[in-house]
């Protein structure tokens, strides 16, 4: 690496031990989760659709596991511009402790609702890298077998910028910001991750025949970070966005780790999630200089499903597992991890999206039992 500063590194995992390179310098204290009387205090968003539910199923195994542990939870929702006051203070929680766990969060379409929610975490918060992992689970039929895939999402920038205006009636500029700057921290954190992961190739995603000077720069700083590690003998390609979802469709062994600009991730970690069974499964993480989030990694919000008791919530799970190891709580997170795969692989229990019937109480309950 060019600068002469170590880096600061945390392991944490769904699966196995994947560990998330943590962009701060070793000196950096603030980094650090808040801890009081042997306990760890995390922020939980439930959030919209879904989320109530997910969350529900987190709490109890995680008290049945007796997790170190205490949420401060604040039921805040994008379904109404009257929580403002209550995203406050979740944003002042998220401040504080330094790492939150959050369910879906809907975004309106309407021009007269605010930005999105998440989007202005990310933002406020400087979250700048988005983790999903798309991975074959034991127990779940899909279509095509060894699909192992990190999907790396720059996080704040790009068509996310949130810079619109109407030029004239009729006629609307949107505009896609890219910078070196945005560019080259989340390529360094994608070669980090393939690095401490002992993954073989990273893929660059982008669109730069067409957008030359956009994606252009993002392709070309991407393609300077990797020389910084050819002596680690990782392999690099690079792939163009419309090109890249008709591969993942027909041959999606061939992707290892994946980094692209926002939009782009958005697509294609849905597409990775239709790869392995659905967003019930992905498990992901949001993470900056200074604060870490831990959602399901393909944000589907499933307001139909509001309160319904039928939502899988083994991405949740799964996420919160990168949080205990994000926490150096190894043991806890193996545990539970564990328990969700032995649950899946015996397919006694199962919700609606795996062909099943189980309600989400249901299959917490039988995590439960597992652990």
């Amino acid at each position: 690496m060019a600068s002469n500063k170590q880096s600061a590194f945390r392991s944490f995992a769904s699966y196995a031990s994947t560990a998330i390179p943590t962009p701060a310098p070793v000196e950096q204290k603030t980094i650090f989760p808040k801890k009081y009387g042997g306990k760890y205090t995390v922020t939980l968003i439930p959030g919209d659709g879904i989320g109530p539910d997910i969350a529900e199923s987190l709490k109890e195994v995680f008290r049945a596991a007796n997790v170190p542990v205490e949420f401060e939870q604040y039921n805040v929702s994008g379904l109404t511009s009257e929580d403002s006051d209550l995203f406050v203070e979740a944003m002042a929680s998220l401040r504080r402790n330094k790492v939150g766990v959050k369910g879906p969060l809907y975004t309106q379409t309407s021009l007269t609702e605010p930005e999105s929610m998440g989007v202005t975490m990310r933002k406020d918060l400087e979250m700048y890298a988005s983790l999903s992992l798309c991975k074959n689970i034991q127990g779940v039929d899909s279509r095509l077998k060894s699909v192992d895939i990190a999907i790396i999402r720059e996080n704040t920038e790009g068509e996310y910028s949130g810079l619109e205006h109407e030029s004239v009636p009729g006629v609307v500029e949107s505009l896609k910001v890219i910078t070196r700057a945005g560019a080259e921290r989340i390529a360094r954190f994608a070669f980090d991750f393939a690095l401490k992961n002992n993954r073989k190739k990273v893929t660059i995603i982008h669109k730069a025949n067409i957008m030359k000077l956009a994606d252009g720069l993002f392709l070309r700083t991407c393609r300077d970070v990797a020389k910084e590690y050819e002596h680690h003998g990782i392999q690099v390609n690079d792939m163009i966005v419309d090109n890249t979802c008709m591969q993942l469709v027909s041959r999606p062994q061939q992707f290892d780790v994946m980094v692209m600009p926002n939009l782009y991730g958005s697509i294609v970690s849905n597409i990775g999630a239709g790869l392995i069974g659905g967003p019930g499964l992905v498990p992901g993480c949001t993470i900056g200089r200074e604060y870490a989030l831990f959602e399901p990694g393909c944000r589907q919000v499933g307001l139909e499903l509001l309160n319904k008791n039928i939502a899988n919530p083994t991405a949740m799970l799964l996420s919160a597992v990168l949080m205990l190891r994000h926490l150096n709580l190894d043991s806890y997170a193996d545990q539970i991890s564990s328990a969700v795969h032995q649950t899946i692989a015996e397919r006694k229990v199962r919700t609606a999206d795996l062909g099943g019937s189980n309600t989400t109480q249901e299959f917490t309950a039988a995590v439960i039992a597992n652990l």
